[in-house]
């Protein structure tokens, strides 16, 4: 009985976790609600998020509401909570 206490606890917990915020992944979670990235050709999107992933280099994957995907390096993005002028 234990065990199932505990593997579901264990079990709602991750749940909870992974529900919170827009970030794709397991990590410390974070909620951006707006972006804004400068692409290779150097014309600017902005828009709402819909999900962000970062990796271990210096990569951000930002998939915007309206569907468009982009794979950026985080020094040609910016996340806000509020929107960007």
């Amino acid at each position: 009985m234990k065990k199932l206490v505990m593997v579901s606890v264990l079990g709602i917990g991750l749940v909870l976790l992974g529900s919170c915020g827009n970030k794709q992944f397991f990590d410390t979670t974070y909620t951006f609600n707006y972006a804004m990235v400068k692409l290779p050709d150097g014309t600017i999107k902005k828009g709402k998020v819909a999900t962000w992933d970062d990796y271990e280099g210096e990569q951000l994957q930002i998939k915007f509401e309206d569907g468009t995907t982009v794979l950026v390096n985080s020094t040609n993005a910016v996340l806000s909570v509020d929107p960007i002028k």
